[in-house]
């Protein structure tokens, strides 16, 4: 949904309420946890967020608390729903002098342990997304190496005439959105 001003939040959960029920944009569900099917745009962006058991907690809290949203021209609604297969979220993108407001729902978690530990989530986009696909957000310990890392995987491409037409544009916001996304999470990874 497309608009010239910030959502109110009741605009916003009525937004969610008439979503609820909504199917996902791309038939593909939870292609993000294995292979990545053609015909969409693959973005996979990576971050050493520091070392060790002591970065491990904090990149999880920050993962639970949507911290990778934690971005100045991005609001995400409600950055307190719980990571769990079902939840359903909502993104305003302040953009090009409009915001857009698009639904999302949690398909799966990642909850891993091993010599590689990994916690995290992938949602996919709802029927009213100017975008279809699939975005995954992991933080993983990888312990041999001591090296905490935050990954975010994406395949998308535009489902909405007005992403079609804008296409480089939004593009241009993806990649956007995968820097600021990585630096959020630096931030909430090191703070002590």
């Amino acid at each position: 949904m497309f608009r010239l001003t910030a959502p109110s939040e009741d605009q916003v959960r009525r937004f969610i309420a008439k979503h609820s029920r909504s199917r996902f944009s791309y038939p593909e569900v939870s292609a993000s946890a294995g292979d990545i099917p053609p015909g969409y745009n693959l973005d996979h962006n990576r971050i050493q967020l520091g070392a060790g058991e002591a970065t491990w907690p904090r990149a999880v809290a920050a993962i639970r608390g949507w911290q990778m949203f934690n971005i100045p021209w991005l609001h995400l609604y409600w950055p307190h729903a719980p990571i769990q297969v079902g939840t359903e979220v909502a993104v305003s993108v302040d953009h090009f002098g409009f915001h857009s407001l698009n639904a999302c729902r949690i398909v799966y978690v990642v909850d891993e342990d091993g010599p590689i530990r990994r916690f995290g989530f992938a949602y996919g986009t709802l029927w009213e997304h100017a975008e279809r696909g699939e975005e995954r957000f992991t933080v993983e310990w990888r312990r041999h190496e001591d090296e905490v890392w935050y990954d975010l995987l994406a395949f998308s491409r535009p489902r909405q005439v007005a992403a079609r037409l804008a296409y480089p544009l939004a593009r241009q916001l993806q990649r956007k959105f995968a820097e600021a996304s990585k630096l959020a999470m630096l931030r909430a990874a090191n703070v002590s």
